[in-house]
């Protein structure tokens, strides 16, 4: 069975990757074309720990290939998955331009059956959308009778373990009419799970939701952990001794129980806005994930808070240190990152800082660009510093020199946005952090 994916970022590379690696011939597809020079060379247009050994060794073996034309590649494949970006519009919902020019591309070209699978985070109806759209451009060539399905197959990736998480996942969810689209989806998943096959069939509507559910039921317990850091600030409890002490218990368990800075990335933010979205457009509320979103927007802003508190105000002219800045350790992706919020906020304020991350440079530049300054390492720009700010927690931060710190800097202020550090183990620092009364 040969597949073609369309859209190269984060899902599709490490989709075509993924299923290279076990032996399917593989057409990534992207219609920029720098990109997919790009990746002839051999150049990865983004981080992913392992991905450019697996996309070098499969484009070797020549069961991975890159095309920039979509038309070229349709006669040689019977599946088509669509991963293709599909970003917030103003009103939260879910932009589905470039899904629905995938489907008409397919439409106006197909020639035989094929499967076409959705990829993309999606809102409930869009495969129906993707039918009509390829069903409205064959009607048109007068090819209303050719045959093809359309299935919908959430990804649950985490940047930074993608390639495991595509390799042994916890579970592949598929949506599907037919039972031959079903089928040929079992085929393509049934190697990676001989031992436990988990492939979870179910009506397409409901697998729409599932990512969109899955996604916004984490975000709520890292929203429901931020609130109540607060409060134990507040009262003099220690959130890291109530996450323990919850997580304990069988029926709730320990993850994503961890305060911090908020969340970020390319999926909570814009998945819960999108489902809260769904829900408005059928006279529905989510007050719930109203609130989540709330309060996750307020806890970008605990790290300034906290720094402004302590000088009392005074913070014009005074340098800091931001350490981290993509939104979470693995990957170099800044979408919605908390470091965002607070380096603008920073600035705003009159402060001069320095940043430093050890993969997210090439992109904080791009976003940044000459508003603030670039550490070649995690010291470089504490000399005179009044404040560190530990905004992502890379593991190379989790052991610093205290003392080379100390000496380094002006004012031994250190801002903990993930509550990594034992404040006890640093003598003569200030140290701040999230739910946790110093």
């Amino acid at each position: 069975m040969n597949i073609a994916i369309v859209g190269t970022g984060y899902v599709g590379l490490v989709t075509g990757a993924c299923f290279a690696e076990l032996g399917l011939t593989v057409y990534c597809v992207d219609k920029n074309e720098e990109k997919i020079e790009q990746l002839k060379r051999g150049e990865m247009p983004i981080y992913e720990p392992g991905l450019d050994t697996l996309v070098c060794r499969n484009v070797e073996a020549r069961r991975l290939h890159f095309f920039s034309s979509l038309p070229e590649v349709l006669p040689k494949v019977d599946v088509v998955f669509i991963a293709v970006g599909t970003p917030p519009t103003e009103d939260g919902s879910a932009d589905l331009q470039a899904v629905l020019q995938v489907a008409r591309t397919i439409g106006q070209n197909m020639s035989q059956y094929k499967l076409v699978v959705t990829k993309s985070t999606v809102p409930v109806g869009t495969c129906n959308e993707v039918k009509n759209t390829i069903a409205h451009e064959l009607a048109k060539r007068k090819l209303a009778s050719l045959p093809f399905d359309v299935a919908s197959n959430p990804e649950f990736l985490k940047e930074g373990d993608a390639i495991a998480d595509f390799m042994k996942p916890d579970r592949v969810v598929v949506g599907g009419e037919t039972e031959r689209a079903k089928k040929m989806m079992a085929q393509l998943y049934r190697p990676m799970l001989l031992s436990n096959f988990r492939v979870i069939f179910m009506d397409i509507a409901s697998s729409e939701m599932t990512k969109y559910a899955a996604n916004a039921k984490l975000a709520t317990r890292i929203s429901f952990m931020n609130s109540l850091a607060g409060l134990c600030e507040l009262v003099g409890a220690d959130i890291t001794h109530v996450r323990k002490g919850m997580g304990s218990d069988s029926r709730i368990g320990s993850k994503f129980l961890y305060a911090g800075c908020g969340y970020g990335g390319s999926c909570f933010p814009k998945d819960v806005k999108a489902l809260i979205q769904t829900a408005n457009s059928n006279n529905y509320s989510l007050p719930i994930l109203e609130a989540v979103e709330r309060v996750n927007s307020d806890q970008k802003n605990i790290l300034f808070r906290k720094f402004i508190s302590f000088f009392c105000g005074n913070v014009v002219g005074r340098k800091v240190l931001v350490w981290g800045l993509a939104y979470k350790p693995g990957t170099d992706d800044m979408r919605e990152a908390p470091s965002l919020v607070l380096i603008e906020q920073l600035l705003q304020a009159g402060c001069h800082v320095t940043v430093y991350d050890p993969v997210a440079m090439n992109e904080a530049s791009k976003r940044l660009g000459n508003q603030v300054s670039y550490a070649n390492d995690m010291y470089e720009g504490a000399l005179g510093c009044d404040a560190v700010f530990h905004v992502t927690e890379w593991k190379e931060f989790r052991m610093p020199q205290r003392e080379v710190l100390y000496r380094l800097m002006k004012t031994p202020l250190l801002i903990d946005g993930r509550n990594v550090f034992d404040r006890h183990d640093w003598p003569g620092f200030t140290v701040l952090q999230i739910g946790i009364n110093a």
